[in-house]
């Protein structure tokens, strides 16, 4: 026999301790009400260290969806930077496995492994603020002089055959060469190659499996498109809803002025103001569910 879950009204005090969180879950509901979809919520704190999708999300995110019941229709709220391209394709399985059809509603920052999720939808919501990103995969190191760097693993492969060329071009190595390909090793090379054609390999997969499963050459183009850094330049280029459409990607585009683009961006405010006032590094929410996480103590 199945255990019941127990009924633990809150205090007075705890309700008001809480206020802000009811007032979110309040908002919450009434979104569901006017999509009557299920609305989970994962926003980042992208000023803060920790912020990127990672493994220890699935826990929370898993309780997101534990009210959700199998073939109900599902929208995922997301700000996010991006992150660990793995941990971000697990919780596109653990969404598709329950909804029957998922939409990824972005206020205004779903970046690089964010944007491979909103990929894997049916649909994207985007209004006045909202952006995408290109999905090449980024290699993070310490640069010259031990400063941090930021740069995608396919520029890194088209220098190195460049230098290759060069080489066999010439039959030399120039010496201002050397300190670049200090430490690269084969292994490096190839594991550049690999993520490279992963988040490649994601994006098509997912999709030809659902938003574009009549145009699969469609869904390699969109592709090739966004892992394009010779096109985009920047891994931080925004790609707004109209771009975003232009490119082949099922985009709903809410005017400033909607009544169901109001509240989510108010949604989303509350959070950005959930952020300032404390240090959560992100929250896992629903109209029953809040884990925010807070910066691990130095």
């Amino acid at each position: 026999m199945a255990e019941t879950e127990p009924d633990f009204p809150q205090t007075p005090m705890f309700r008001a301790f809480h206020a802000d969180r009811y007032a979110r879950q309040q908002t919450i509901k009434e979104i569901q009400a006017k999509t009557g979809r299920k609305l989970i919520v994962y926003e980042a704190n992208l000023g803060a260290p920790g912020s990127s999708i990672i493994e220890p999300d699935i826990q929370p995110f898993y309780d997101l969806l534990s009210r959700v019941e199998k073939g109900e229709d599902l929208d995922l709220l997301i700000q996010s930077g991006g992150g660990d391209i793995d941990a971000a394709e697990k919780m596109v399985y653990m969404c598709r496995s329950v909804a029957k059809r998922f939409r990824v509603i972005v206020p205004e920052y779903a970046k690089s492994a964010a944007t491979l999720i909103a990929l894997a939808s049916d649909q994207v919501l985007m209004g006045l603020a909202s952006e995408l990103g290109p999905i090449d995969a980024q290699l993070i190191g310490p640069g010259p002089g031990g400063a941090g760097y930021q740069t995608s693993a396919q520029t890194f492969i088209d220098e190195f055959e460049k230098i290759l060329k060069e080489v066999k071009d010439t039959g030399k190595l120039s010496p201002a060469y050397l300190p670049v390909l200090d430490g690269v090793t084969l292994g490096f090379i190839g594991m550049c190659r690999n993520i490279a054609a992963r988040s490649k390999k994601f994006a098509a997969k997912w999709l030809k499996k659902h938003m574009l499963r009549k145009q699969p050459k469609k869904a390699v183009s969109i592709a090739n498109n966004l892992s394009n850094v010779k096109k985009w330049l920047s891994h931080g280029v925004v790609i707004d809803a109209d771009e975003a459409s232009k490119l082949g990607i099922v985009v709903q585009k809410l005017p400033k002025e909607d009544a169901l683009w109001q509240k989510i961006w108010y949604l989303h405010c509350c959070y950005g103001t959930l952020f300032k006032s404390r240090p959560i590094v992100k929250i896992f929410e629903s109209e029953s569910v809040s884990l925010p996480f807070e910066a691990a103590a130095a």
